[in-house]
């Protein structure tokens, strides 16, 4: 009995370093995500209403503890707000809109917000709090 010595040569793929690179972009993206999701930063008020279920992506109206007016992250003022708003939607009023408020801020800086959205047309026009803290 002759054995067949004659080497053949080695002909498969070596996956580890493949693995490696899939487990490092992995981890990477893992520690990334959550950061695509900051915005401007604001301390919501507490309420016990319900959340809203939504279909579609709303815009977000953000003002923040200093008073500042953001669309989205975009810094704007008060006048410039409702063209903004009507550019972006082009001219679509029953957009929802969502506006957030920092709890630091004057109630009566947020229900102008609210007036000019509302004075301008936009029908779906809500305020954003977090859940009551049980």
């Amino acid at each position: 009995m002759t054995r067949n010595t004659r080497s053949k040569p080695f002909s498969e793929i070596n996956v580890t370093p493949f693995v490696d690179v899939m487990l490092v972009l992995l981890i990477i993206f893992m520690v990334t995500a959550p950061l695509l999701t900051v915005g401007v930063q604001v301390d919501l008020p507490e309420t016990n209403a319900d959340t809203l279920q939504s279909d579609n992506e709303p815009l977000e109206v953000t003002i923040d503890a200093s008073g500042n007016i953001f669309i989205q992250e975009t810094e704007i003022g008060i006048s410039e707000l409702v063209p903004k708003m009507k550019a972006i939607t082009e001219n679509r009023l029953d957009t929802k809109i969502y506006v957030r408020g920092d709890e630091a801020i004057d109630y009566g800086q947020i229900m102008m917000v609210l007036g000019e959205l509302s004075g301008s047309g936009f029908t779906k026009v809500a305020l954003i709090t977090k859940p009551l803290s049980k």
